[in-house]
């Protein structure tokens, strides 16, 4: 009997639940099927960078295709983000099948290592969503953005993100990628000739 007590005990603890997130749903539709579209399209320039990194490996046994990196996903679950072994936008490009897999949004908070400050404290609240490929750090015109204002435009979004915000974001992505590669082209000095 006591053992069947102590059974019925376990059984009856209330399930504990936290308050589900605002547009979860939505938002993961809308990162599924925007993460698989971009996928699909680019697929051609995902091959192509795969094999021009490739063949520019000096070696068979050479530097590796892609990098990884732990990030602390959703929750802080941790899981390995991958990205092509260059220095250009076209890194970022395998992002899409973390966001495919739901490891990452399309936009959401900069992906942070698990042991990184912000994954502690008061600002882990960052992790009650996906980190994103692009996100406002990502749009803002400064460039030398200091990390505490990186820290704040990821908080913002954290606690204000919603559908409009997210396709604000991605629609000012690709403006803020070539404005950032003009201003660091014409910071180079000029080759003598």
């Amino acid at each position: 009997m006591t053992a069947n007590r102590t059974q019925h005990t376990q059984h009856s603890r209330p399930h504990v639940t936290r308050p589900p997130r605002r547009g979860t749903g939505l938002k993961r539709a809308f990162d599924l099927l925007g993460g698989a579209a971009l996928l699909l399209a680019l697929a051609p320039l995902l091959a192509a960078v795969a094999l021009t990194l490739t063949l520019a490996a000096p070696s068979p046994g050479g530097a590796p295709l892609l990098r990884r990196r732990t990030v602390a996903g959703l929750d802080g679950r941790p899981f390995t983000m991958l990205t092509f072994r260059t220095r250009s936008p076209l890194a970022a490009l395998p992002l899409l099948l973390h966001v495919v897999r739901g490891e990452m949004s399309l936009v959401g908070p900069c992906p942070l290592s698990p042991t990184h400050r912000e994954c502690a404290g008061e600002t882990r609240r960052r992790l009650s969503v996906r980190p994103g490929l692009t996100g406002p750090w990502q749009i803002s015109d400064r460039s030398d953005l200091p990390w505490e204002e990186r820290e704040l435009l990821d908080l913002h979004y954290v606690d204000h993100h919603w559908l409009g915000m997210d396709l604000a974001v991605l629609a000012r992505t690709l403006p803020a990628v070539r404005r950032r590669r003009l201003r660091r082209a014409s910071a180079r000095p000029a080759r003598l000739t």
